[in-house]
């Protein structure tokens, strides 16, 4: 639900923005009952902190990642070790001073993903020299270019 920024209206009705998702649409995509889906919504809503995460939570917007290809955009995916500090300052300053103008970035929260990555849209492809100047910042672990 977080991922996708589906929250919980104060109705307990599940939500992505004003669209309403209903307890069996969300309960097919997840493999459960939708039995399930309403039973954790109302435990949710029973708990004030869980509430209020849950009501709070809203969409992020479109992520171009699959689309970026074919707008003539470049995606460079970074792993770091998930305690890494200053990873996006690193790895953006090294685009930037590339002159490749940055349009978007997602950074997974390692307490969310098990599996984290910093993934950046650019306005152009990036070229394998900054590609491998971000191998050198020393908490980088792997760098994928699409």
């Amino acid at each position: 639900m977080v991922e996708l920024g589906f929250s919980i209206n104060e109705s307990g009705r599940i939500v992505c923005g004003n669209v309403e998702i209903s307890d069996a649409d969300l309960s097919r995509a997840a493999g459960v009952d939708r039995r399930v889906v309403r039973q954790t919504v109302e435990e949710i809503m029973g708990d004030p902190l869980m509430k209020r995460i849950f009501t709070g939570i809203k969409p992020a917007g479109s992520f171009l990642k699959e689309i970026a290809p074919a707008l003539g955009y470049g995606v460079v995916e970074v792993r770091a070790k998930s305690d890494a500090v200053g990873v996006i300052f690193h790895v953006t300053k090294y685009i930037s001073d590339a002159g490749i103008s940055i349009r978007q970035i997602l950074a997974e929260d390692p307490e969310l993903n098990p599996d984290p990555k910093l993934t950046i849209i650019t306005d152009t492809k990036v070229p394998g020299e900054v590609i491998s100047k971000l191998l050198t910042i020393p908490t980088v672990t792997k760098v994928s270019v699409s």
